[in-house]
């Protein structure tokens, strides 16, 4: 009489699978280094009191609205992009005022899209608290 071999489970062996990633997770706490922490004494740079200033090459936008670009005054966005190069206009830098209405800079970076500009990026603060 022939015995038969019992029928092997289609399931798929997850220990081996298991100990694989444990292995990495070993290998790579030991091998990663990590950073020494700072002196004790060291204290950082604090930068609240300076005086913020706009970049050189930006549209500024103040709390009413009124658009000025390195001190002088601008007409309208459109005036501003139609006097730009084709290079200066693939990407605009504007300065918004803190207080100006979201409304009023969605209404200017579509006018300035509207004139030729390719991007319109948004220059912000940037605080580490």
């Amino acid at each position: 009489m022939i015995r038969r071999r019992p029928r092997a489970s289609g399931r798929e062996p997850t220990i081996a699978l298991i100990n694989v990633v444990f292995l990495m997770l070993v290998f790579f706490m030991v091998a990663g280094t990590i950073a020494p922490p700072m002196e004790s004494d060291l204290s950082l740079v604090r930068t609240e009191d300076l005086e913020g200033r706009a970049p050189p090459d930006t549209l500024v936008v103040d709390a009413t609205g009124a658009l000025s670009y390195r001190g002088a005054p601008v007409e309208s966005a459109a005036a501003f992009a139609a006097g730009l190069t084709e290079a200066e206009r693939a990407a605009i830098r504007v300065v918004p005022d803190r207080d100006l209405a979201a409304a009023d800079l969605v209404r200017l970076a579509t006018e300035l899209r509207g004139a030729g500009a390719e991007r319109v990026l948004v220059v912000t603060e940037r605080g580490l608290e």
